[in-house]
């Protein structure tokens, strides 16, 4: 379709009078690329699946819509109301929270009532916040799911249902969930879908024809799939060199607001330790943190008051944190998309950002994938001696202190029987300022011996006891 020019106002969309004074109380004044073609189609009450680079305004791309269609027709009088008019799924927990906050932002003048339900905490009060009546539900689907089970609201008067992020529904396992919920709603013809994704894939495409009616296909520079503003570039270290070299990047660029990427809880957390030990204020956002934390350490980000957060995948997707200077791929993705996502998270709204990629020996398969993805090679800067200070090392297990107290946290090597192997093992990543060694010089003399232990129980137990009935033999019979 054509493309709308990019300096479409919003005062020039057919936007009700309460949603308008919303738009303008946010400070938004003219619409990205996305907006400017999804909302004239969403408007007119057409299905929209759109495609844009995360971090060009999906978001409020989709509400405005939501908002108009609820504004525009009417609710059924005979809905109760724990029947939401509008359920919008979102894969992350930490997605459904932003998406949230701003329907709270743009919805201000509307008379809507918003729900937010998401795993990890608040069961109880969402559920009762929940039974007492919404308009607009907002959450994850398995939440979700689980409360519909239970009978707290239902589906049917359902006017707009919204996917945002559906490919990393996939990615996560959701997409029968997803499936279920869209099955227990009124017919597409007789609701607005909207679906939003940085990538529309075949199996997206498939499932936009399935539960949508005649979706308009929306795609934003689809050649392109990652913004001009980034400045990427890829070092090519040893592993042993990584952690230096991060240091000595960061020292070297004084970045305001970094996210570094690893693909592993353990590497997030020995990278947190690392940094820490070496002057930066750095914490680890991963899977297993308590949701509480996670929300006060994205708090803390968002502020400025930390500086640097090291992040698995979980916080690569969905996550709207503006003015983030610099994305370090500690380690390189596995999956070239997962790559576009990481690097999204800079150069937002229009501002530039880096994004710098380590290619080590253990993950540089992944560069020539990723590649291929982006239709370009990345610019290869040189590892010199500056880049490489030494460190200082941290505490032995300095990242398990971070853990809650009274929790055992997990080891990164396996259970228990792993960890009893491992202690005779020399750890060579925790020394980032030389090669690996290994000390088998040991003589079998200096090795303490083995202390005997008393095999007591083993003999009570082979003693007969000369009370016991005697045993009787098995007859064949």
């Amino acid at each position: 379709m054509s493309e709308q020019p990019a300096t479409t106002a919003f005062t020039d969309l057919q936007l009700p009078q309460a949603v308008k004074q919303g738009v303008a109380d946010a400070g938004f004044e003219v619409c990205t690329p996305i907006q400017a073609q999804a909302l004239p189609l969403a408007l007119a009450g057409r299905d929209v699946a759109g495609q844009a680079q995360t971090g060009t305004g999906k978001t409020a791309a989709f509400l405005l819509a939501m908002f108009n269609y609820l504004l525009t027709r009417p609710a059924d009088t005979n809905r109760s109301p724990t029947q939401p008019r509008a359920i919008i799924l979102a894969p992350t927990r930490e997605l459904a929270i932003q998406i949230h906050r701003d329907a709270v932002t743009l919805g201000k003048y509307v008379d809507f009532k918003f729900g937010l339900v998401y795993g990890g905490t608040g069961y109880e009060s969402q559920r009762n916040h929940l039974s007492l009546g919404v308009d607009v539900l907002i959450g994850t689907p398995g939440r979700l799911i689980d409360y519909f089970k239970q009978g707290v609201f239902d589906l049917k008067a359902v006017q707009v249902v919204v996917l945002d992020e559906a490919d990393r529904m996939f990615d996560l396992g959701f997409i029968k969930d997803i499936r279920y919920v869209l099955r227990r709603m009124p017919r597409p013809a007789q609701r607005l879908g909207m679906l939003f994704s940085a990538t529309l894939s075949y199996r997206v495409m498939e499932l936009a024809y399935e539960h949508m009616n005649n979706p308009e296909f929306v795609r934003i520079e689809p050649d392109k799939v990652t913004v001009d503003t980034v400045k990427q570039v890829v070092y090519h270290p040893a592993s042993s060199e990584k952690m230096r070299l991060l240091v000595g990047l960061l020292r070297s660029m004084d970045p305001l607001r970094s996210l570094v990427f690893t693909n592993t809880k353990g590497a997030a957390e020995r990278v947190s330790a690392w940094l820490r030990s070496n002057g930066f204020n750095a914490e680890a956002l991963t899977g297993d943190v308590p949701q509480m934390q996670r929300l006060r350490l994205l708090e803390q980000f968002t502020q400025g008051e930390l500086p640097v957060m090291i992040a698995t995948d979980v916080a690569a997707r969905g996550l709207h944190i503006p003015d983030v200077s610099h994305v370090f791929n500690y380690d390189l993705p596995q999956d070239a998309e997962d790559y576009v996502h990481r690097i999204g998270r800079t150069a937002r709204a229009g501002n530039s950002g880096d994004a710098i990629s380590f290619a080590c020996e253990e993950y540089a398969y992944s560069l020539t994938d990723i590649e291929a993805f982006i239709d370009h090679s990345l610019p290869v800067e040189r590892i010199n001696t500056e880049l490489l200070p030494q460190l200082t090392p941290p505490a032995p297990r300095a990242y398990r202190s971070r853990q809650q107290p009274g929790k055992r946290p997990r080891s990164d090597n396996g259970g228990r029987a792993n960890r009893h192997k491992n202690k005779r093992k020399s750890v060579h990543n925790h020394d980032a300022n030389s090669a690996p060694s290994h000390n088998n010089s040991a003589s079998p003399t200096q090795r303490k011996p083995t202390p005997q232990r008393s095999d007591t129980r083993r003999t009570e137990r082979l003693t007969p006891n000369p009370h016991a009935a005697p045993r009787r033999k098995p007859t064949i019979g």
